[in-house]
């Protein structure tokens, strides 16, 4: 055997070894959760939403001030309550209420995350407010990053008064190629959190907002999201990254875009 020919089954036993990572591995990769919980921040109550699988999820609520709707926020895969509270600063400092829900498997809940372990998540958060008598067309769902595939898919269930992403993908595969384009990724991954084929079924006000300088989700994928339905704005920040969420300019243009909704519901 050739020098030449025994590099190449060289490489092709590493690249084999990589996707058979990927595949096996893939939930550690997506999902890489912070384990500390987070200290709770003051104006916030510590709450507990209950699944129906039986977990317990610590989170962060405030409630609303009278006329205002309440935030149900879904950070991104590597996100924390501490995050998800900067990055409401704006919208609770006017009035609106905010439940930062944590997921399974992160800041100290039990629990494995995926696609359907996020849904079911959400949709007990969507149920602890139900309780307490607030419906779902007094909700803000937002999502940042891999939170937007959760928020998409609880405005298709439970319509709110309106959706809000944050450096959104299309899909988790189609962002995950951007970065892993040599790896065959749209056959290989089992979470799907398919943006883009959810998004035109969605009847309620719309706003996507992506920095020009994301380079882990382009702005392309906010754009291409805005374009499969006409009830979506499109935001552009120049020069910002894939943190967008927590800046503040980012959650004050929200915040405007919200007030907006409310005064176009004023009768």
């Amino acid at each position: 055997m050739t020098f030449a020919l025994r590099a190449l089954f060289g490489l092709a036993f590493a690249y084999a070894v990589v996707v058979a990572a990927l595949w096996f591995f893939q939930s550690r990769f997506i999902y890489p959760a912070p384990q500390s919980p987070a200290v709770l921040v003051p104006g916030y109550q510590e709450v507990t939403l209950q699944t129906l699988d039986g977990l317990a999820l610590r989170s962060f609520f405030k409630p609303a001030e009278a006329g205002m709707p309440t935030v149900v926020y879904f950070h991104g895969n590597a996100g924390n309550l501490g995050g998800a509270v900067v990055s409401n600063n704006a919208l609770v400092a006017h009035g609106m209420g905010a439940l930062l829900v944590e997921y399974r498997g992160y800041g100290g809940n039990d629990g494995a995350p995926s696609e359907e372990a996020f849904y079911s998540d959400a949709e007990a958060a969507v149920a602890w407010l139900t309780e307490r008598n607030i419906r779902p067309d007094e909700l803000i769902f937002i999502g940042n990053s891999i939170g937007s595939g959760v928020a998409t898919e609880m405005a298709s269930r439970y319509p709110p008064r309106a959706l809000i992403l944050i450096a959104p993908f299309t899909s988790l595969p189609g962002a995950a190629a951007e970065n892993l384009w040599w790896l065959p990724v749209e056959q290989l991954m089992r979470d799907r959190f398919d943006n883009l084929a959810k998004i035109p079924h969605v009847d309620v006000p719309i706003l996507i907002q992506h920095g020009s300088a994301d380079q882990l989700i382009p702005p392309s994928h906010g754009r291409t999201l805005s374009q499969a339905t006409q009830r979506a704005q499109f935001q552009s920040f120049d020069e910002r990254g894939h943190d967008l969420s927590f800046e503040y300019d980012s959650q004050v243009a929200r915040r405007d875009w919200i007030i907006g909704l409310t005064q176009d519901r004023a009768p």
